[in-house]
């Protein structure tokens, strides 16, 4: 299955720009007045403001540890549908779902099916599905089996999913090791993924990334000719990055396979739209 992307006039996937946290209506509101061109919101099971004597929680957005928003997924699938439909080509909105438990995927699939049309605009469910590098013990991930199961009733998806990881600014070791590669395979395709086709693109960290361009090249090329693999480079603002390894990593991969989702500061330092190695 191949994954759309209507707002790009080329391959370049780094140019593609992202809104993060779109969690109240102030923000969604903003951003689909904007020329940004992907929307990320966090999804848990809550109340919307207002309702708190309802004792019936339901996905809204919000990022834990927060229990209430202004806004619940429903309404806001339905409004980016709107804009959507009324929008030109260029100017609609992908869509970035992240579910922070099962829970939470499992209870929206209805509200997904009903409210938000997957065929003709991009959208991907994202969740951390395996414990990833650095002794992340922070973090729980999604249950890989249920995830796959709750995606397999929603349509087509592109499945954004990745490890649990810890990083920061003083950071330094640390790797998506061959273990952990492995583990990514075996459940993907213990679960019928590569049979199905689905376009899957993994979020990895930047600064560990960059640490693990041997294992990262295996885990794409295990799954290139049944999927459509991209990865989509993230970082928090204070990662400590490689940056010439992190480059090498991009330009292995290439631009036509790699999203860039950094700060502003670590975009530039990359030049991504440089021709040749460091």
């Amino acid at each position: 299955m191949a994954e759309s992307n209507p707002f790009l006039r080329n391959d370049k996937l780094s140019d593609i720009t992202w809104a993060h946290a779109v969690n109240s209506q102030e923000h969604l509101h903003d951003v689909l007045n904007s020329d940004i061109h992907f929307i990320e919101a966090d999804i848990v099971l809550g109340q919307v403001d207002g309702n708190a004597d309802n004792q019936n929680k339901i996905p809204i957005m919000a990022h834990p540890p927060a229990t209430t928003s202004d806004i619940s997924l429903e309404s806001f699938l339905t409004q980016i549908q709107v804009y959507n439909n009324a929008a030109e080509n260029q100017k609609v909105k992908g869509l970035k779902l992240d579910f922070k438990s099962i829970s939470a995927l499992e209870t929206s699939i209805s509200i997904i099916n009903d409210v938000y049309d997957m065929k003709t605009f991009s959208t991907w469910i994202n969740a951390d599905i395996l414990p990833g590098p650095v002794n992340n013990t922070e973090t729980i991930p999604v249950d890989p089996e249920r995830f796959f199961e709750a995606i397999s009733q929603i349509g087509p998806a592109v499945l954004s999913i990745g490890w649990t990881t810890k990083w920061g600014e003083s950071s330094t070791d640390g790797c998506y090791t061959e273990q952990q590669v492995n583990q990514m395979i075996r459940v993907i395709k213990e679960n019928g993924i590569d049979q199905n086709g689905n376009s899957i693109t993994f979020p990895v960290r930047a600064g560990i990334a960059a640490n693990s361009l041997k294992q990262l090249m295996y885990l794409y090329s295990s799954l290139k000719d049944s999927n459509n693999v991209t990865f989509t480079i993230w970082s928090s603002i204070n990662d400590a990055v490689n940056v010439i390894n992190l480059r090498k990593f991009i330009f292995a991969v290439g631009l036509d396979k790699v999203y860039i989702d950094v700060p502003e500061d670590l975009k530039n330092q990359l030049n991504i739209n440089g021709i040749s190695l460091p």
